[in-house]
């Protein structure tokens, strides 16, 4: 008998976030981000209230996007393919500026955040599958492709922990994502991470009013990494 993952549940959607609001999420992110990259990369870390806005940045990205893919239908209808393929693309365009920004074991470890939500999407896309194969699929890419990116396995089970809550919010989702995102003190070395929660999941309860830019994000990541790294040559040159 084929082993099948629920996920969904019939009727309307119980956590429902505007797509006002999940747009205003991504851009807070994106300008937390920017702040923090500023700081880390061109400020020697000096600005502290930077730093511990920063570690929201993972949160928001990875809420985003597994809400995302748990719009109704999206799976079905090839989202995981195209948005694997844009985060690919997206990761190595941004792979020039991020090893010249940061000292990388081997040079190259570990891959960029972009690369995180990749395997995140390959790791859902299997959940979404079911069976036997889809889970122990799912199993080995949280497994290899955790271990070669940006906020390791925490990330990519928070991703996991956050579509499985957006398609059915229950104890067991929840318990996962608060554990993903504890997880983090490993390498934030602090538990700045789970400010971000109580903004993403009760997202649902505010309706804003942000159109959305498409492409922004994608543009936005590799572009903004390259300026820093052009700004950095000039105050450190």
């Amino acid at each position: 008998m084929k082993t099948q993952i629920s996920t969904a549940a019939a009727g309307p959607r119980s956590f429902a976030v505007a797509d006002g609001t999940l747009e205003a999420l991504k851009w807070s992110a994106l300008v937390l981000m920017t702040g923090d990259h500023v700081n880390k990369y061109l400020l020697g870390d000096r600005v502290h209230l930077l730093f511990i806005l920063g570690r929201l940045v993972m949160p928001i990205f990875a809420f985003v996007l597994a809400y995302n893919l748990a719009r109704p239908g999206v799976l079905e209808a090839g989202a995981a393919r195209r948005t694997a393929f844009r985060l690919l693309a997206v990761g190595v365009l941004s792979t020039p500026a991020f090893l010249a920004l940061n000292t990388l074991l081997g040079g190259w470890w570990p891959l960029n955040i972009m690369f995180m939500l990749l395997v995140a999407v390959l790791a859902i896309a299997l959940l979404h599958r079911g069976g036997a194969i889809g889970i122990a699929g799912a199993a080995f890419v949280v497994a290899i492709g955790g271990s070669s990116v940006e906020f390791w396995w925490p990330a990519v089970l928070l991703c996991v922990g956050f579509w499985l809550y957006a398609r059915r919010p229950g104890a067991g989702a929840l318990v996962l994502i608060v554990a993903s995102c504890a997880a983090l003190w490993v390498i934030n070395r602090n538990h700045w991470a789970l400010a971000a929660l109580p903004l993403v999941l009760l997202a649902d309860k505010v309706t804003l009013l942000v159109p959305r830019i498409r492409w922004a994000f994608y543009a936005f990541y590799p572009l903004h990494l390259s300026v820093i790294w052009l700004l950095s040559r000039s105050f450190h040159g």
